[in-house]
């Protein structure tokens, strides 16, 4: 019988980091002599993998700019947290209780993101997640979402199927990639893209709080 697994997006799902991410790329493209983008067009692109982001955000930009931007953002990201500067990046309401549940009801838990391995792993450790999930897909070893390998590969890892998964996420690229996979698409309305735009993008079902999670996940709607 093949295990349940629950795969999370992290950032706008898990924690509140947009105001991290909105500081880091607005001195990203300050050292590249440009204007910030609106904070709002930054929330937008959170999710994708850095050098996709960079395109979204500058999309006359060349290939070199957008990787050179992304390698940027990572320092301005790290400088941050090395100085100390970086702001909270709360759990989300009722998410630590979500994931009691989900465990009690017998889902694996497991993360798909748009982070590295290493700002995924800092992270998790700050809210003493690090054992609760069994696997960790990132943006190093995989293509950006919304292409599916990052929920095929926790999929392998969870020894489950699509059948028996679910991604659950706050951006169209989650629910696109979980669509894409076969897993049931669940998303959440706290995060960075409205739940129209979730459900146009293959969710079933948009949860309003994070304790619906285990009932939703169950397919109960």
């Amino acid at each position: 019988m093949s295990n349940r697994l629950a795969i999370f997006d992290c950032d706008g799902t898990l924690v509140d980091s947009q105001a991290n991410i909105c500081i880091a790329m607005e001195q990203c493209f300050a050292a590249h002599g440009l204007p910030a983008p609106d904070r709002g067009d930054i929330r937008r692109i959170v999710g994708l993998s850095l050098v996709e982001a960079m395109c979204a955000l500058l999309p006359d930009a060349s290939d070199e700019q957008h990787r050179a931007m992304a390698e940027d953002y990572k320092r301005a990201f790290q400088t941050l947290r090395g100085n100390g500067g970086l702001l909270d990046e709360p759990l989300f309401d009722g998410i630590a209780e979500s994931l009691d549940a989900l465990e009690a009801d017998g889902w694996l838990l497991g993360v798909a993101t748009g982070k590295s391995d290493r700002g995924l792993s800092l992270i998790l450790a700050h809210h003493g997640l690090s054992r609760r999930f069994v696997t960790l897909q990132t943006a190093d070893r995989h293509p950006s979402k919304p292409h599916p390998a990052m929920v095929h590969a926790a999929i392998a890892e969870a020894g489950a199927t699509p059948e028996t998964s679910v991604m659950i996420g706050d951006t169209s690229f989650d629910m696109a990639m979980g669509a894409a996979a076969g897993v049931r698409p669940i998303g959440v309305a706290w995060g960075y893209h409205a739940p129209d735009e979730l459900r146009d993008a293959g969710a079933l079902v948009v949860a309003d709080h994070a304790s619906e999670l285990a009932r939703l996940a169950r397919g109960t709607y």
